[in-house]
């Protein structure tokens, strides 16, 4: 049997899924696909996800002109708006972080940020995007690439003191 099994034949657990178990936020996990753009970036193969691509969340870290690092959590078929972001944030201005402070700000390589670990890990600002309300579940990054965690949106508010917010272009 491999290291990444365990006898009920699930994955081994993330940092991100151990968080969750203490907290008691239940959750399922998945694993998908990674290839590597020309350019080095992790793209996700989607074509698992059929027609639940809109219940997968990209988590974007940009950098506010007053607060400094926070994050905004949008669809992966979506654009996350920065005029928006820096709105509710109370900054005037956000831009993306730049790749090579990525790590060093949450600890997570590009691909595999989390809101659920960068808020355990760093305490930063993060923003929902309103379209995950009402979902029964939605899907963020599991702190690895190519692993997810689908989970309750109020859960993952209430877990990040989050507040849902338009943030789509």
């Amino acid at each position: 049997m491999s290291k990444k099994k365990n006898k009920k034949n699930k994955l081994e657990k993330t940092l991100v899924e151990k968080i969750l178990d203490q907290n008691k936020i239940k959750y399922r996990q998945a694993s998908f696909a990674v290839t590597k753009d020309k350019g080095g970036v992790a793209q996700m193969d989607t074509s698992i996800l059929e027609d639940k691509e809109h219940l997968v969340y990209k988590t974007l870290v940009c950098e506010g002109n007053k607060t400094g690092p926070l994050v905004g959590v949008v669809p992966i078929t979506e654009h996350l708006s920065m005029k928006k972001l820096a709105k509710v944030s109370g900054n005037k201005k956000c831009e993306m972080l730049p790749l090579k402070k990525l790590a060093k700000t949450t600890g997570y390589v590009h691909g595999a940020n989390t809101p659920i670990g960068i808020y355990f890990k760093e305490k930063l600002p993060i923003y929902l995007d309103d379209s995950m309300k009402g979902n029964e579940e939605i899907a963020v990054s599991s702190g690895e690439l190519g692993r997810s965690v689908f989970l309750n949106p109020e859960d993952l508010a209430r877990f990040c003191h989050a507040p849902f917010v338009d943030l789509k272009e």
